[in-house]
């Protein structure tokens, strides 16, 4: 792990984001509640809340992070069949939280592909990415592609 020691203490925020797509009929099951695993979204938001207080455990050069928020919110897209989810991590530390909020939504996407695969499993993740930083030595930094 890269040495961090010498940092500062400062105030991390990242937002990250990824998509997931899938048939009309899966979308409309998410929508109305029926899937045969039950809340899509709820489980999917826990699981993407849990996955980024465990990102240490899964990335092995990762800082463990003591996390101060973490939001994670769906939109749902009819028009492409789809269904974007975005995650907000925030810590005070010595080092970021763009890991945090990339793997929240990367299991936030697989716990709906998990929960629909049975109706759907030419499901698609994609577009995972960092939205946005700011905090750090480095400061802020905002992507062009969002």
């Amino acid at each position: 792990m890269v040495d961090v020691g010498d940092k500062l203490q400062t105030k991390r925020i990242a937002v990250a984001s990824g998509i997931i797509s899938m048939l009309p009929a899966t979308l409309k099951l998410i929508q109305q509640g029926n899937a045969k695993k039950g809340d899509v979204l709820g489980v999917a938001r826990i699981a993407a809340i849990q996955a980024s207080k465990k990102t240490a455990d899964l990335i092995p050069l990762c800082h463990p992070i003591a996390l101060t928020k973490v939001a994670v919110t769906f939109e749902v897209n009819e028009a492409t069949t789809s269904i974007n989810c975005t995650a907000t991590c925030e810590t005070t530390g010595q080092t970021g939280v763009e890991m945090e909020a990339l793997t929240a939504v990367s299991v936030g996407l697989l716990t709906i592909y998990d929960m629909c695969k049975a109706a759907d499993r030419g499901m698609t993740i994609s577009d995972i990415k960092l939205l946005e930083k700011h905090g750090g030595k480095s400061g802020d930094w905002v992507s062009d592609n969002n």
